[in-house]
């Protein structure tokens, strides 16, 4: 991985605080428990309060460079002239990654910036782009996931990042993953990262006729805490005209 010069923050900060303050308590209470002599009580403590921050430790690295480590691999097959759309893209992680590796294409990043959560937005996202180096080739356009601004056929690879997943209802997340395949060209690349519903992804495209698609295990770098909170990833290839 090349060394990162914008600022991504931490996915679900407030999971890895829950996760740090739980661990906290268990510690205490095993340690309670071990002055007053009841050493059952005392190891079951501490082996929750090991498993908990170990569970802590997982989330933090995903989220500052496992991540980056899984996209590294998932991009690196790009040819550098293709124009690349980032389905929910927030400040950027994916798209700028994409962005340093397309030479002579383009990526666009697309997102509703979530309201009310400061260093999120568009604005965020821009400053990524000129920290990376990569602003004269990436273009942010606010939309709906579930209903594209853009022409059909209109990109050669399409990506999202455990975004689909935010959608709240399932039908929303058809339709987003039906967006997807719209505007990717014939023979495209897509390329979905979820924490959830991958396998619904997959039953999606292959009701719109995609027989090229392949859902596997992100593997342990994606992880936000343990295999319990793994990221799977759904590849598919557009059929050809």
């Amino acid at each position: 991985m090349s060394k990162r010069h914008g600022s991504y923050g931490f996915e679900a900060p407030w999971a890895v605080a829950g996760l740090v303050l739980g661990a906290i308590v268990l510690l205490g209470l095993a340690v309670v428990s071990f002055a007053l002599d009841i050493l059952a009580a005392g190891v079951a403590f501490l082996a929750g309060a090991l498993y908990t921050l170990a569970s802590a430790t997982s989330h933090l690295y995903t989220t500052r460079r496992g991540r980056f480590a899984v996209w590294a691999r998932e991009l690196g097959r790009l040819r550098g002239d293709e124009r690349l759309l980032d389905l929910g893209c927030g400040r950027g992680a994916v798209l700028m990654a994409a962005a340093g590796l397309l030479k002579e294409g383009r990526a666009t990043g697309v997102d509703l910036w979530r309201a009310g959560r400061p260093g999120d937005g568009e604005a965020a996202a821009r400053a990524n782009a000129e920290a990376e180096g990569v602003s004269d080739r990436v273009e942010l356009v606010t939309g709906d996931l579930r209903d594209l601004p853009f022409g059909d056929d209109s990109f050669d690879v399409v990506v999202s990042s455990r975004a689909l997943h935010r959608i709240p209802d399932a039908g929303g997340r058809a339709r987003a993953v039906r967006e997807a395949h719209r505007v990717l060209r014939p023979g495209g690349l897509l390329l979905i990262a979820d924490a959830r519903h991958a396998a619904d992804h997959e039953e999606t495209l292959r009701e719109l006729g995609v027989v090229d698609v392949r859902r596997r295990d992100g593997g342990w770098r994606f992880w936000y805490g343990g295999p319990w909170a793994a990221t799977g990833i759904l590849e598919a290839r557009k059929p050809a005209a």
